[in-house]
């Protein structure tokens, strides 16, 4: 980016993400004036010029819908104002878990997120932990993919617990977990889960020996809960010692923190591609910000991001 400058603008959706990746930057954030009209409209204007710039808006795109068109405005507003390139960085990709047709005449909502930031006129994508690695191929533009596990996995290390086991909320995740319990030199539980219906898990198994342990269930969205508080009783019914859960995205949904909060396990850790703005006991959250902040750097500069790639 030899001779051009770079500017950081956020949407409303995770100022506090956005105000940190800034200060680790030494960048203060773009002023940026979004307007919403009564009956909803979002229109976005930039108060400074981005003419010739390279332009990096943070928004993660969790409901409601309207934080998906913020951002596409915002895309639009700043193609319109000569930015030279912009980048979308999206910490929590919205939409993502409707990656495929699993069933006839459904749609494929990742997609066509997808085709609305192209046409919106983004240049590159920069996402944590996608629902699906495929969803990557769904763009014909650079998609920089993240991984919480770099923040994770030094998290786990530092809680120096004896007879750890990673568990896998489902067999959808039993790479991610795999991977982990590789890293860890520890033993791997997978949960086996059958669903009636969306957010409703009818019924959980366990496949491995998790008697005495201290069990981590990695996944990479918390919706409901429902999964995972049912992979936990399951983890306690088969003699675990001790149950938490880390999930990158925290959605929390209708009561999932009030049924994190009645459930048997012990800590739930989040990281802030989300905001996480309530009082719990129960939940901690580690911050992605130096994470982010290195891959911006790195396409500021121009230089690889791949030493953020050698644990995923």
């Amino acid at each position: 980016m030899q001779g051009r400058t770079s500017a950081i603008v956020t949407g409303r959706a995770n100022p506090e993400l956005a105000k940190k990746i800034a200060h680790n930057l030494n960048m203060p954030l773009l002023e940026v004036e979004i307007a919403q009209f009564r009956d909803g409209e979002i229109q976005a204007y930039y108060n400074e010029t981005i003419r010739g710039k390279y332009v990096f808006i943070i928004q993660p795109t969790f409901a409601p819908a309207e934080n998906w068109i913020e951002l596409l405005i915002l895309i639009d507003a700043a193609k319109r104002a000569s930015a030279y390139k912009i980048i979308a960085v999206i910490p929590y990709f919205g939409y993502a878990r409707q990656d495929r047709k699993d069933r006839p005449r459904t749609s494929i909502g990742a997609k066509l997120m997808a085709n609305l930031l192209i046409a919106a006129g983004v240049d590159r994508v920069i996402a944590m932990d996608l629902h699906a690695d495929q969803i990557q191929g769904f763009f014909e533009i650079p998609v920089d993919h993240m991984y919480s596990s770099n923040v994770f996995y030094p998290y786990i290390q530092s809680l120096k617990l004896d007879n750890l086991c990673i568990v896998s909320p489902d067999t959808g995740g039993t790479k991610r977990a795999s991977t982990y319990a590789k890293a860890l030199d520890c033993d791997l539980a997978i949960g086996f889960k059958q669903r009636e219906k969306q957010n409703e898990v009818s019924n959980l198994q366990i496949i491995g020996d998790v008697k005495g342990k201290n069990c981590i269930i990695v996944d990479d969205i918390i919706d409901t809960g429902g999964t995972l508080i049912k992979a936990a009783n399951k983890l306690k019914e088969n003699g675990a010692k001790s149950v938490m859960a880390m999930c990158s995205h925290g959605l929390l949904s209708g009561n999932g923190l009030q049924n994190i909060e009645d459930s048997i396990i012990d800590k739930l850790i989040l990281t802030d591609s989300i905001p996480f703005r309530k009082e719990s006991k129960k939940v901690a959250i580690v911050t992605v910000s130096h994470l982010l902040s290195d891959v911006i750097a790195s396409v500021m500069d121009g230089t690889s991001i791949s030493s953020h790639f050698l644990f995923n």
